[in-house]
């Protein structure tokens, strides 16, 4: 090859990723951090970190570069439109460079290239010999990965099933609803080595062999240069490897799974809590106001009101949520995972509180307002005075139903990163090696949370029922 160019190396010292992101001092990662060896999450001195080598490959771009490393977690399949969108100024994650990928954002050199390799029950490894032997199996695969191409590609006549985490592919595996795993050496190595139920069939691939490259955005050559010489520095002086043998002993560090994961549910459990409770109280608002504008004269408040309800209730709230967090980024809006979610679950209760809210103003009787309107009070001060106070009694019961609603449905807001408790399941699952155990206390988690708030909603329904027979008596 020729020397470069006087303007290639002139456009190569400087670009406006890389001037951002010294400005600002800091660099984020996009990392989906349940994929050990590479990244996952480890309790190391009673503090929660996130470890293996992609992250210790990353934290040393971002010195080389001179800035800080903050680590965004998101699920695999959202980190591409993070970094499309400005959430994340590069992903280290076991990515791999396919033609499709590579036209929407650039891509460094390999740091790693790994072999595929296939997960099986142990006692049917003699099963699998050859990639023709897996026709008419169920074989999982993860989502929007190469092992999904491979395994479409070579393993003819087998039926290929996408899941979104390795996680959920052990457990189907082990369930029996999978025949087999389609996985990365290491991760396969480390599952196996932990597993006693599963091994690997001895199956060899044509083309299966994939590098491992930084993801970084489109037209920032300056930037991609500065990520290639680290990784040249650190492939050259040994320190690559290094990493890589610290994060197989971090992953394989015997400690207690309370002791260790402990802190992870309850954590998620308070952010479920609070995401809740905003999700029903700004719902509530919402719900309120767009009550009174259906109820309005003004048409043109009519219309806003039923266009917003039927479109948030005619959409998935999983698709609300990737429209407000990616959406907010391209009207240069940087608003954090919690906020998007918060706002998500508020703008989809509201949709839902606004029938309750209609259905207990419906069920005062039409008298209280005639009464009050003779009175001389106008519509706003019947509506806030009169209507309201009553309505509330029919109200309430409706709201606690919605606040255990939320609750639940809350878990789809892990898909953009917020460290609610689903998304503290994933992680554990990942760090564990254990898929089906985080599952089982989640699960208990949520019933007794529900369990709680049904209790208490049918305490004051009781209270309620009683003050209303004791006015009745009084009357």
């Amino acid at each position: 090859m020729g020397p470069v160019s006087t303007t290639v190396q002139a456009a190569t010292k400087t670009d406006a990723q890389l001037t951002a992101i010294k400005k600002r001092g800091y660099m984020v990662l996009g990392v989906s951090a349940d994929y050990p060896p590479y990244e996952f999450h480890k309790t190391i001195n009673g503090e929660d970190k996130v470890v293996g080598f992609d992250i210790e490959l990353a934290r040393q771009v971002a010195k080389d570069i001179g800035v800080e490393l903050r680590i965004k977690e998101l699920g695999f399949d959202s980190l591409l439109g993070s970094l499309k969108t400005g959430k994340v100024d590069m992903i280290v994650s076991a990515m791999t460079p396919t033609p499709e990928r590579m036209k929407e954002v650039a891509f460094s050199d390999s740091y790693l290239r790994v072999a595929q390799k296939v997960i099986v029950r142990k006692g049917e490894e003699n099963k699998y010999r050859s990639v023709m032997d897996f026709k008419g199996q169920r074989v999982g695969v993860q989502k929007q990965t190469t092992q999904e191409t491979t395994a479409k590609e070579e393993m003819s006549g087998a039926k290929v099933v996408s899941l979104k985490k390795v996680t959920d592919l052990i457990l189907n595996l082990q369930q029996k609803k999978l025949n087999a795993v389609v996985v990365e050496a290491p991760v396969a190595d480390a599952y196996v080595q932990t597993n006693q139920a599963l091994t690997l069939a001895n199956i060899k691939f044509t083309n299966a062999d994939y590098d491992c490259a930084i993801a970084l955005p489109k037209g920032s050559p300056a930037y991609l240069a500065s990520v290639n010489r680290t990784i040249k520095k650190v492939k050259a002086n040994g320190q690559f490897k290094k990493w890589r043998k610290t994060a197989n002993d971090q992953m394989f560090s015997k400690q207690n799974f309370w002791q260790a994961y402990g802190s992870y549910f309850i954590k998620g459990t308070g952010i479920t809590i609070i995401l809740t409770i905003v999700g029903v109280l700004f719902g509530s608002l919402l719900g309120t106001l767009l009550a009174l504008m259906k109820r309005a004269k003004n048409k043109l408040l009519k219309a806003i009101a039923t266009v917003y309800i039927q479109y948030f209730r005619g959409t998935p709230l999983l698709v609300q949520v990737f429209m407000i967090y990616f959406g907010t980024q391209v009207i240069h809006l940087n608003v954090s995972a919690f906020v998007s979610a918060a706002i998500a679950l508020s703008l989809n209760s509201g949709a839902y509180v606004f029938e309750v809210i209609r259905s207990g103003i419906q069920s005062v009787a039409k008298g209280q307002t005639e009464a009050a309107r003779s009175l001389g009070l106008s519509n706003k001060k019947t509506m806030r005075l009169v209507i309201l106070p009553q309505a509330i009694k029919t109200i309430l019961p409706a709201l606690g139903n919605e606040f255990i609603s939320l609750l639940k449905e809350s878990a789809i807001v892990s898909v953009i990163g917020v460290g609610e408790l689903m998304f503290q399941t994933s992680v554990i699952q990942g760090s564990s090696f254990k898929p089906f155990l985080p599952l089982v206390i989640t699960s208990l988690i949520y019933f007794v949370l529900t369990l709680i708030l049904s209790l208490l909603l049918r305490y004051f329904e009781k209270k309620m029922k009683v003050g209303k027979a004791n006015n009745e008596v009084f009357d």
